[in-house]
């Protein structure tokens, strides 16, 4: 996937306060107005800084006149077998033009070349945007997944489900009764 027009993609260091910032930003703009994550400035920096460990990957989409239009991080589990995309942030003006898959496309090269074998993620669904909010799943949970469907709203499943990710579990009322955390992953090929 081609990235927009002189937009670039690169490592988030410590190095750059003004790309560290650019991404604490979009990170609040990203999330803020869908369940008021990260809306503390320190608490979006300290997930920044949590993203720049040695083990981990951090990287932004820069654009020459805009900064930091997009960020994404990884980290490992399972021995770095097993890989966490955590998080993805698009800014709104560059959304469905290509970037976010662009940077899911490039996390998984890395990724790969690291000996990662899955990317999985999680994505919650706090307002009932998906056939698994609102209800109660604990009765027949691989029922709930296999009849999963987005429902309206700018839930995130049909992004991951054109990226080839698949939903492989659900924790239920893990945001409060009726509001899932629905995992997808992807084999790494």
């Amino acid at each position: 996937m081609a990235l927009p027009d002189g937009v670039r993609l690169a490592d988030l260091t410590r190095d750059s306060r003004e790309q560290l910032e650019g991404a604490a930003r979009l990170l609040r703009e990203s999330f803020g107005d869908w369940n008021g994550a990260w809306q503390d400035p320190e608490d979006a920096r300290e997930t920044v800084q949590e993203s720049l460990g040695a083990d981990r990957i951090s990287r932004v989409a820069i654009h020459p006149a805009d900064g930091v239009i997009g960020w994404i991080a990884g980290m490992p589990s399972y021995g770095g077998v097993v890989w966490e995309l955590h998080p993805l942030a698009v800014a709104a003006s560059y959304r469905r033009r290509g970037l976010g898959r662009a940077l899911v496309d490039d996390l998984e090269r890395l990724v790969k070349q690291r000996g990662g074998l899955t990317l999985w993620l999680g994505s919650d669904d706090e307002l009932s945007e998906t056939s698994v909010g609102g209800v109660d799943v604990y009765a027949d949970i691989p029922g709930a997944i296999g009849n999963f469907r987005k429902l309206r709203g700018g839930h995130p499943a049909g992004f991951y489900f054109r990226l080839g990710f698949t939903i492989v579990g659900l924790m239920p009322d893990a945001n409060g009764p009726g509001k899932p955390d629905i995992f997808f992953a992807k084999r790494l090929t």
